[in-house]
């Protein structure tokens, strides 16, 4: 802060729009720890989000490097005052962490560290974290601060001016840290959603090939007497439908797994689950990447659920014997496009009766990633549904 209010309150604000545009909650905490620290000229920063063992299920550090922190060891176990910040929710000022009676030591490759300043981060009464900085860094030269506060210098360390700016920081990190933890239980919840989806798609499935496989072991079995040739050849299809059946369920037990998307990227979770619908349906169902490039993590699952709703919609409403979904570059972003040859429909006539198949919910979610939605679809001409996103 010692630049001036103006850049002060700019650092600020820098720091609070980085916390926001994150919603995984691994990047999050590191957004926070990283703008705590260069926020506050301190040459460390942690933060601690306990488990329900006493424990830590999760501390992000900044500043140490991965080398260092790998010789570290283990998560550190809630005590002494890292025990404290949790308990007590209260900021603790020290100037030198090691005098504290709380002290307990630290691990051998730890760097050493003195001032000490840490609060928790409340989300109402429960502490959901705490964060945790150390060696209040000094200006050199009236240079950016490059070197640690000597204990020796009287005043030096962090000031209560720093303990009110931290607070600020922490409570717009429990709003972006709940704010991620509600984005990631809806997506498992969405993924729950779809795994049902699919187990239903494929149980229909393979009941279809059972039902099939029952009626033509019957039919062999009549035959057998009176018509050995033809029960043959009955016998036959008993074990190539048999042999789909297994198929269908080694399927079943391999592509309902959890969606896949943060691992393998937009292209080949389309690719995975568009397979297993031209399984589970009749009509055929194909996919294509056109020089796709990855996105944004909140554009790709955008577009994937849009593909997931305009698949649906078209092989459950619209008799189509095909179905052909593309994704292509389009400038730094990306075009999603599925197209079915079935019965079409009038956008303003399914408008007007307030039967939406999706639309609102797929234009909010084009929308809501910077995208846009557009329908091209009429009576007897099949249906054609394309979302355009601007890429990061």
């Amino acid at each position: 802060m010692s630049q001036g209010p103006r850049s002060g309150l700019a650092a600020v604000s820098a720091a609070l729009l980085a916390m926001s545009r994150h919603l995984e909650v691994r990047d999050v905490l590191k957004t926070i720890v990283a703008s705590a620290r260069e926020l506050l000229d301190a040459q460390y920063a942690a933060l601690g989000v306990p488990d329900d063992h006493g424990g830590f299920a999760q501390f992000v550090v900044d500043g140490v490097s991965d080398a260092q922190w790998k010789a570290i060891g283990p998560l550190p176990r809630r005590h002494g005052i890292l025990a404290a910040m949790l308990d007590e929710a209260r900021p603790v000022r020290l100037a030198d962490v090691r005098e504290d009676t709380r002290f307990e030591g630290w691990p051998s490759a730890h760097p050493e560290m003195s001032d000490f300043l840490g609060l928790p981060i409340k989300d109402g009464d429960e502490v959901i974290g705490a964060l945790f900085l150390a060696n209040k860094l000094r200006p050199v030269g009236g240079h950016p601060p490059q070197a640690p506060c000597a204990e020796s210098q009287g005043g030096c360390g962090f000031t209560e001016e720093d303990a009110e700016l931290l607070a600020i920081l922490a409570q717009h990190a429990a709003i972006a840290l709940t704010n991620a933890r509600l984005y990631e239980r809806s997506r498992e919840l969405t993924i729950a959603e779809e795994r049902s989806r699919l187990a239903h798609e494929l149980h229909d499935a393979v009941s279809q090939k059972l039902f099939s496989l029952r009626l033509t072991a019957q039919a062999a079995a009549a035959l057998v007497d009176r018509d050995p040739a033809r029960a043959k050849g009955e016998l036959q299809q008993v074990a190539a439908l048999a042999a789909e059946a297994a198929d269908e369920l080694r399927a079943a037990v391999v592509e309902l797994r959890p969606a896949a998307l943060d691992e393998d990227g937009l292209v080949a979770t389309l690719r995975t689950q568009i397979q297993v619908l031209d399984r589970a349906h009749t009509a055929r169902v194909t996919f294509a990447a056109h020089g796709f490039r990855a996105l944004p993590a909140a554009q790709e699952e955008a577009m994937l659920r849009v593909a997931q709703e305009a698949l649906h919609n078209a092989l459950r409403h619209s008799g189509a014997e095909h179905v052909d979904v593309t994704v292509a570059r389009c400038g730094h972003g990306a075009v999603l496009r599925v197209t079915d040859d079935g019965r079409g429909f009038d956008p303003q006539t399914v408008r007007r009766a307030g039967r939406h198949l999706g639309l609102v919910s797929m234009r909010d979610r084009a929308s809501g990633a910077g995208g846009r939605l557009t329908v091209e679809s009429a009576p007897g001409k099949g249906t054609t549904i394309e979302m355009e996103v601007p890429g990061g």
